[in-house]
């Protein structure tokens, strides 16, 4: 189901792809050519009553464009859900839309996955949507941290991944000791193993420090006031140890540590948080292409927000039988074209024969090894990565005000990771030409690779006085 969309530049290993940012192009030049246009709102408000409103115009309701204005919707709303959170959402300008939206955020609906973690998982509570006059939408009053960038002190800084969990001492700024070191806590079903480790990883950065100040830290995940609400690390532990040994994890691991100042957020704000404080710059963007998706964002005033920036989660493909995500069982979202669930996806595509129950990393790892040879099956892989991050950026400017998109991650790692970007940069220059003139794409150095983000990370906190 779509509009009428040329799509100029297509994926060399995906030609079916149907970038998101193009199919709604295509759905608000119908609404422009309609001389019954009609508004739409949607607001999202957060249990602390924080409020943001996406506003937009839609075909006229009650002929043969509801199907596809029920997707257009559909979609934004996935999108905002994952991008900003919410536990109410409020939908004003078209009543018997708002019921279909509800049907299908329910929890026997297409989306019960979404209804369920934004309801009970993020924020305790059940997902609500329901009809509001466009003059009684709240208004928009989305809160921003001026969380980091203190540098004082004997700090620790954490970052847990899906297959590393990395740490760094740092005395005022400066690095005295990183490290990385491997774990596979995805489907670890003991409780002890995650905890441990974690403290283990911080037991390694203490020895480097005549004292401990401040510890803070990065995680997969949704993060609120420091307790764990979700997170794909602990995904095997049961939901009672998650109840009784996982939520408030960091807490327990503060008290070990004498209750020095504990801050731990999303990885993907950290990211973004690096890359801000290394280049002097705000508006921006963070995009990990690790074992997942990662996203971060940074204000233009500076600030992290209370947005979540899930954006694994939330779709750029919007073709009808796009690649599933296997978590969610949403199809055509940001985790299968911006990871390496995206390169072991198109290994077989490419032609490249590698064993089927090779773990997503070793995959990786294969197709550097023949991108390093020459081999154009590689090649065709980044550059098909490149194109999904070209119309992904053009979608995410949407939603962001962008002036740098940071790029990390394994993905965009060695001569495969130019690959990436040029091929991202040609769609932007050829069909974005505004936005190619806005946004810079940049990669940290190797200091800012190497320790960036546990520096980040470790500047969470604010502590009272240094050591």
């Amino acid at each position: 189901m779509s509009p009428l969309i040329t799509t100029k530049i297509k994926p060399v290993l995906d030609q079916d792809f149907v970038p998101a940012v193009l199919w709604n192009e295509a759905y608000l030049e119908k609404v422009n050519q309609s001389a019954k246009a009609t508004e739409f709102a949607i607001a999202l408000v957060r249990p602390d009553q924080t409020c943001t409103v996406f506003r937009t115009m839609i075909l006229p309701y009650g002929g043969s464009t509801d199907e596809l204005t029920l997707r257009y919707l559909e979609r934004i709303l996935k999108f905002l859900l994952w991008q900003r959170g919410g536990s109410e959402v409020l939908v004003a300008g078209c009543d018997p839309l708002v019921s279909q939206l509800k049907k299908i955020y329910s929890p026997h609906g297409a989306r019960a996955f979404d209804h369920d973690f934004f309801g009970e998982k993020v924020y305790r509570s059940t997902l609500k949507i329901r009809a509001c006059a466009m003059k009684d939408l709240p208004t928009e009053n989305e809160s921003s941290m001026p969380l980091g960038r203190h540098l004082d002190g004997c700090r620790i800084g954490f970052d847990l991944g899906g297959s590393d969990r990395k740490c760094a001492a740092v005395i005022d700024g400066e690095v005295v000791f990183s490290e990385e070191i491997e774990w596979n806590p995805y489907f670890e079903t003991d409780a002890s193993y995650h905890i441990e480790g974690i403290n283990d990883t911080l037991k390694r950065a203490a020895a480097h420090l005549p004292r401990i100040d401040a510890i803070g830290g990065s995680s997969a995940g949704v993060y609120v006031n420091n307790e764990v609400r979700v997170a794909s690390l602990f995904r095997g532990v049961s939901k009672e140890d998650f109840e009784s040994k996982v939520r408030r994890v960091f807490f327990d691991l503060q008290k070990r540590w004498a209750d020095v100042p504990f801050e731990v957020v999303n990885d993907g704000e950290v990211t973004a948080l690096a890359g801000s404080m290394s280049m002097g710059e705000n508006a921006v963007l963070g995009l990990a292409m690790g074992t997942s998706e990662a996203v971060g964002y940074v204000t233009p005033d500076g600030n992290i927000t209370a947005m979540l920036n899930e954006l694994a989660f939330a779709p750029i493909d919007y073709r009808d039988d796009a690649p599933t995500d296997e978590w969610s069982g949403d199809a055509g979202v940001g985790a299968q074209y911006l990871s390496q669930q995206a390169v072991a996806r198109l290994v077989p595509v490419a032609g490249i024969e590698l064993p089927a129950d090779m773990p997503f990393p070793e995959q990786l790892v294969e197709v550097q090894k023949l991108m390093a040879d020459g081999d154009q099956r590689a090649a065709n892989i980044y550059s098909t990565i490149g194109t999904y991050l070209g119309y992904a950026i053009a979608h995410y400017a949407s939603f962001y005000t962008i002036r740098k998109v940071l790029l990390l991650g394994r993905v965009t790692s060695g001569q495969g990771g130019s690959i990436i970007i040029e091929q991202a940069q040609i769609v932007l220059d050829e069909l974005f030409p505004t936005l190619a003139k806005q946004i810079e794409m940049v990669t940290p150095n190797e200091q800012d690779k190497r320790h960036g983000q546990a520096v980040a990370a470790a500047s969470l906190p604010i502590i009272s006085e240094s050591c």
